[in-house]
């Protein structure tokens, strides 16, 4: 796979361009996951192999709101207790921090990934329901969940990556995506984009799970929603780098 850091150290790697079959139609599947359908990434889009870490939160907001902020390590674990608004702002805040760092340019935009790109970047080329494979035995040397997290976050890339070298997708923290909650996939974009249109303009998704979810949560075709001015311990982000 083809990857960028930026000046923070944040790695980005590049999602192939194609088409992705999203959703699920399996048995026991939630149905707010279905139709199953497939869609067409055509851009050029970098999604970051971890998600946003407190150490760079706060380098470049100057606080810090997570409720695991203490101790050597806390750094190196996700930012959480962030809203969607300040989650969404957050690719603006870091494109001026790093746009002062002389030196340093990019052609392109920080910003949340779509519910589309999330899902394609979780799967990293799987079709099982989760990357590791179909049974939940088998994702604790994958995915920090109620099962095996001790009541906390963790820091980030203690377990296994995905195909794709991407870390702690599912569990660990959920993360904030731009799309606007529908109760399933019926008129969804067919290109990957955000679905910005119609549903629930006050409750914004988020995908993956978190540390105090059970193993269901954090399943590839799992899906939340939370009101945009919801935080939780358990709600952090993750970026993509799209060139313009």
């Amino acid at each position: 796979m083809q990857s960028r850091k930026d000046p923070l150290g944040q790695e980005y790697v590049l999602m192939p361009a194609g088409e992705y079959s999203v959703g699920s139609e399996k048995p026991g599947s939630h149905p707010n996951e279905s139709p199953l359908r497939t869609v067409l990434l055509n851009t050029e889009t970098w999604i970051s192999i971890r998600p946003v870490m407190q150490s760079v939160w706060s380098e470049v907001c100057g606080n810090n709101p997570s409720r695991f902020c203490d101790g050597f390590e806390a750094g190196l674990r996700p930012v959480e207790r962030v809203d969607w608004v300040d989650a969404n702002d957050f690719g603006n805040r870091l494109s001026k921090f790093l746009d002062s760092i002389e030196g340093w340019h990019h052609d392109g935009i920080f910003r949340l990934p779509s519910e589309a790109e999330w899902e394609i970047a979780a799967r990293a080329g799987t079709n099982t329901e989760w990357y590791s494979g179909d049974a939940d035995k088998d994702i604790h040397e994958h995915v920090w969940n109620a099962g095996n997290s001790g009541g906390s976050s963790k820091m980030v890339s203690q377990k296994q990556a995905n195909p794709w070298g991407i870390h702690d997708i599912c569990g660990n923290v959920a993360e904030w995506c731009l799309d606007t909650w529908h109760d399933d996939y019926q008129g969804a974009p067919s290109d990957a984009s955000a679905w910005l249109t119609g549903g629930e303009p006050s409750r914004r998704v988020h995908r993956g799970g978190s540390w105090f979810t059970e193993s269901e949560a954090t399943r590839s075709a799992a899906r939340a929603s939370a009101e945009v001015d919801r935080i939780s311990d358990g709600i952090g982000l993750r970026l993509v780098w799209q060139a313009l």
